[in-house]
């Protein structure tokens, strides 16, 4: 049976989301979104020349009929902002999945959760495909369901940190909150493909990440490295780890040993 990530109407084979900023040039971001194997790819509109789409951009190195487009409303304050940013990317033909941010705090990059879950109903209702980034709160990723959220996407730690997963219990909260509803997606904050690989072991449906690849001495071999670590933490998650013990136990029977 296909092991396939969906989200809404959308289905995909790769449960790792890539951004596309802060690469040292156009070469090396093609170079690692191939080496990734991701077919999704998130940017903010605000870096987007909509006005001029002649003019060159950050994507224009991409094979973007390869891809799925996540906009996403990055710069936004005020759930009002990013409702706007939203229609301006459906508006420009990009695609109706919205990455919903809304920043309540400019020096920890934290989500505003009262705009974040108000933007949110706002766009669903509107028809659009809605995934927010926010806190690592099982309360309000259960009231983004509620509102019709296609996905939750919680905070490892703050964004471009590399903290990695400062709270997983919350997180697996949050799993358990959104299982049989909607994938949850670790957003933000992750720094190392170890980081990758604990979040797809917790349960995760898929990590969306950028600085950690983007930020690497050798962003091509790091992409491939996120790449195997989904895989891997994906796997070990379905094959169920053992529980952990208190005490050591032999790897060998103690039964019928030769004495």
């Amino acid at each position: 049976m296909a092991d396939t990530l969906k989200i809404g109407s959308y289905e995909f084979s790769s449960r790792l989301l890539l951004g596309t900023g802060k690469f040292s040039d156009l070469d090396i971001q093609q170079q690692a979104v191939d080496a990734s194997e991701t077919e999704i790819l998130t940017f903010a509109i605000r870096r987007l020349n909509i006005d001029n789409p002649n003019n060159p951009n950050f994507l224009e190195r991409l094979d973007l009929k390869k891809y799925t487009l996540l906009p996403n409303t990055a710069g936004a304050q005020t759930a009002e902002e990013a409702v706007r940013i939203a229609r301006l990317a459906k508006a420009s033909g990009l695609c109706d999945m919205i990455k919903v941010e809304v920043i309540g705090d400019m020096r920890t990059l934290l989500p505003d959760p009262i705009g974040t879950l108000k933007a949110t109903e706002q766009l669903v209702n509107e028809g659009f495909t809605v995934l927010p980034y926010t806190s690592d709160d099982p309360m309000l990723a259960r009231h983004l369901v509620e509102v019709g959220a296609h996905a939750i996407m919680p905070g490892a730690s703050p964004i471009g940190s590399g903290l990695g997963l400062l709270n997983p219990h919350y997180l697996s909260f949050i799993i358990e909150e959104c299982a049989g509803k909607v994938p949850v997606i670790i957003d933000a904050g992750v720094g190392s493909a170890a980081d990758v690989a604990a979040a797809m072991e917790l349960g995760a449906d898929a990590v969306l990440l950028n600085t950690a690849v983007a930020g690497a001495k050798d962003p091509v071999l790091m992409a491939e490295a996120m790449k195997l670590a989904i895989l891997a933490g994906r796997k070990g998650y379905a094959a169920g780890r053992i529980p952990k013990k208190r005490y050591a136990n032999a790897s060998s029977p103690m039964e019928m040993m030769i004495e």
